[in-house]
């Protein structure tokens, strides 16, 4: 096998000396691999070396490939590869009897890098389950080296070097020299001496807030009169370097502590779902500090071929997680799946965290399946804080997926008041999950930075690929949707106007009503330090019928995101009838009613023709079956109301259930004697029985307590192979436990004895899911107390 290492035009010592004191190389200098064959030719100052041993080559010795002027340089883009800088750069004519062991040598590099050491402690990397230093951007630590001799700073000279990738440059970022200075400044690569004891000497050492995020591997190179002598590859030297939220210069600074705590040390979440009237929630294991999740995430990046002088900027890193998320088009972390068929794969409702999903794809190398918007959310939450990009998931009740990017939802009817699904091809999902990153936008108008949002759920192509954002959420707010990233297509989601368009038997449309309300109708995400719910929407959209929302889509309409809507067809209501209708709770396996309502609020009569179709849906708005169809008359007396009931049989819904038990009813109306359309839509979710979790024992860091699984099956048929999961960061590892069934009414259990290591407030999460019913979940809030001294 060819060895490999790195090889530079040789520049006068003047300049090496130099260099060690800060300054750059000269721009001719450029470091490449070279084989065998190239270290075996005759060097100057060979001094007796093997054929294996470093060699120093000109440029022009190189038979590298030029294009347009340019040398060809291979693109540095995955972190885990390698290519060291020789331990010996001995250039010129070397005297005889010179001996490396009359300079300084290096003899050992300490790190301080254990979970209580100040390094992780100060730089809040202390919960991360790695034993390698872990500093984020932008703010100092300590590193100690010992020597062969005591140094002395009148004549010894050294520097620090932090090498990243397999072809480092100095330019790009990716090979930084620090070189030792009297006092550090802000914003600055340097190293400063704060104590000297015998052999050993203690550095601070500042990186720059900009520099690129990443695994670094680190040398000393010492200078000598004859060259450079550096250290050997020591992994055990690799230092990671990531996003700091805490220090005012870097792009991700947020300055509020609590908000820190939650957005970027918060390793469990909660994440909304379900319909606007019956929101509900479930917690969700993000693991950013869990064994092997940040070398997870860097892969993530890797696979993506995303160059390494760009990964210092968090614009970049978040519009490649939001790409590398899914697998549509780039075998991604998480394969997608709507269909309610999840062969080879686990349900989406299964998944309890991001620690399994990140770990199979770092092993396997092949996207996981399957996921879904939450799924996508959880797991891109865990990347972006797992990196120090301050991040959280946000919930979109009745999200627009606008096929046509006119902003408006058009639902075609037939003259029956049926909709005609051949030509309704835009959807109203129930709810949409996405994230937001927390940056500075220096590429868009001073105001526009903070929150922005990204989406690794695939819905639209994006410059190519599937992804979305980072969309300024300001920018949306007030219709600036003509700065980047995707910006058109996120305010589409939480302002389109839902049309409904009746078809005539001649082929002509005519709009019947338009409701301006629906989309975007809440925006929710996780409290600051709770599991409750924030309102966010105001973030997102002024409200209904304000001057500045008038004039947030007059402004949209501008740029061209909002196309005018015709509204010359639209019959304006000739009558006083108005129609409600109300979906009693629901809880799966059982029969209910559907209630609607009309109201006469003028003198004359009226007789009213309904159609009633409730369907199985997706939770995004498509639907897989109709289960329920009804047309009924009603007479309405002056100043009257009355109201009918449509029974639903459990039999009629439960043989075509779906994922997350979505069921959605639609009621149209005529007014025969003005032919006014009334229409109304709403989705519900059946209340679905619940994993019951119980601890017995002591919660005590380091202590065993048994955890136990229940669930009772509600149901009139036997459940078959059913899997039950079980999470709980700093508590257990995700494990899980298949059964071959549960007959009616039966209970299974599953114990299993966990030690927790970490303490404080934690949580354990079950799910389950069978062949005929999923999204089945469990929650339990734990105290954990730290081990008691002996």
């Amino acid at each position: 096998m060819p060895q490999s290492g790195w090889a530079c035009e040789p520049w006068p010592l003047s300049l090496h000396v130099r260099s060690l004191c800060g300054w750059p190389p000269p721009a001719c200098v450029l470091w490449r691999e070279y084989s065998r064959d190239a270290q075996s030719q005759p060097a100057l100052g060979h001094l007796g070396r093997g054929p294996q041993e470093p060699v120093r080559l000109r440029m022009s010795e190189s038979s590298g490939a030029t294009f347009g002027g340019r040398r060809a340089i291979p693109p540095n883009t995955s972190n885990a590869s390698e290519n060291d800088p020789p331990t010996m750069e001995l250039h010129g004519l070397v005297p005889r009897g010179f001996n490396l062991q009359d300079y300084l040598n290096v003899t050992g590099v300490h790190l301080f890098k254990e979970r209580w050491d100040s390094n992780k402690v100060d730089h809040h990397t202390d919960k991360y389950s790695n034993n390698k230093l872990i500093v984020r951007r932008g703010q100092s630590f300590y590193i100690q080296i010992d020597f062969n001799r005591p140094y002395n700073p009148r004549r010894d000279l050294f520097r620090v070097e932090y090498v990243i990738g397999r072809y480092p440059q100095e330019n790009k970022g990716t090979y930084i020299p620090v070189s030792v200075v009297s006092e550090l400044q802000s914003g600055k690569w340097g190293a400063k001496v704060i104590a000297r004891e015998d052999r050993s000497v203690r550095l601070s050492i500042q990186s720059s807030p900009d520099c690129v995020v990443g695994k670094f591997r680190m040398y000393v190179a010492v200078w000598t009169p004859y060259g450079v002598i550096r250290t050997s590859r020591n992994p055990e030297t690799d230092t990671y370097i990531l996003f700091n939220p805490w220090c005012e210069e870097d792009a991700v600074y947020l300055d509020n502590e609590k908000e820190r705590e939650e957005y970027v040390l918060n390793d469990i979440g909660v994440i909304f779902y379900g319909d606007f009237s019956d929101i509900k929630s479930r917690s969700w294991s993000y693991g950013q500090f869990e064994d092997g999740i940040l070398d997870a995430c860097l892969y993530v990046m890797d696979r993506a071929k995303m160059d390494l002088s760009g990964r210092g900027n968090p614009i970049k890193v978040s519009r490649v997680g939001s790409a590398m998320i899914n697998a549509k088009d780039d075998e991604g972390v998480i394969a997608g799946c709507w269909d309610n068929v999840y062969a080879y794969g686990i349900p989406p409702s299964a998944w309890t965290g991001s620690v399994d999903i990140l770990l199979e794809y770092r092993s396997s190398e092949n996207p996981v399946r399957y996921g879904q918007c939450w799924v996508f959310a959880g797991v891109f939450n865990t990347f972006l804080r797992c990196l120090g990009i301050p991040a959280r998931v946000v919930t979109n009740c009745f999200s627009a997926h606008d096929n046509d990017a006119n902003l408006q939802l058009d639902i075609f009817l037939e003259e029956d008041g049926n909709v005609n699904s051949k030509l309704t091809k835009d959807s109203v999902w129930n709810y949409h999950c996405w994230n937001e990153a927390w940056m500075t936008r220096p590429d868009l108008p001073i105001g526009f930075g903070g929150w922005q949002v990204v989406d690794s759920t695939p819905q639209e192509n994006s410059d190519g690929m599937y992804r979305c954002g980072p969309a300024s959420v300001q920018a949306i707010k007030h219709g600036n949707v003509c700065f980047q990233f995707d910006a058109p297509f996120v305010f589409a989601e939480v302002n389109s106007d839902l049309v409904y368009i009746t078809v005539k038997k001649d082929g002509t449309h005519v709009v019947e009503t338009l409701d301006t309300t629906h989309i975007g109708k809440l925006i929710v995400t996780k409290q600051v330090g709770g599991d409750g719910m924030k309102d966010i929407t105001d973030t997102y959209k002024f409200q209904e019928g304000q001057e500045e929302e008038r004039l947030a889509l007059e402004t949209a309409l501008m740029y061209g995101a909002k196309k005018p809507l015709n509204t010359e067809g639209v019959v304006k209501s000739r009558s006083d009838v108005h129609m409600n209708f109300e979906v009693e709770n629901v809880v799966l396996g059982r029969d209910f009613k559907v209630t609607i309502t009309f109201r006469n609020n003028g003198p004359a009569h009226y007789t009213v023709t309904a159609y009633l179709s409730g369907n199985i849906t997706f939770y995004t708005g498509v639907a897989k079956a109709e289960f329920k169809n009804k047309t009924f008359n009603v007479t309405l007396e002056p100043l009257s109301f009355k109201k009918e009931e449509v029974l639903i049989q459990a039999g009629e819904y439960m043989g075509e259930l779906l994922e997350q038990a979505f069921l959605h009813f639609f009621v149209t109306a005529r007014v025969n004697e003005t032919k006014d359309v009334l229409a109304k839509q709403k989705s519900i979710v059946l209340t679905i029985p619940k994993v019951i979790i119980k601890v017995h024992g002591a919660q005590v860091v380091g202590s065993d307590m048994v955890v136990t699984a229940e669930f009772t099956n509600p149901l009139k048929e036997t459940l078959k192979n059913i899997w039950i999961y079980l999470d709980g960061p700093g508590v257990t590892k995700p494990k899980r436990k298949m059964f071959q069934e549960i007959r009616p009414n039966s209970t299974v259990k599953w114990e299993e004895v966990c030690r927790p290591w970490v303490s404080g407030p934690r949580k354990l999460m079950a799910s389950l899911t069978s062949d005929s019913l999923r999204h089945v979940y469990g929650e339990l809030d734990l105290q954990i107390q730290r081990r008691p001294p002996m």
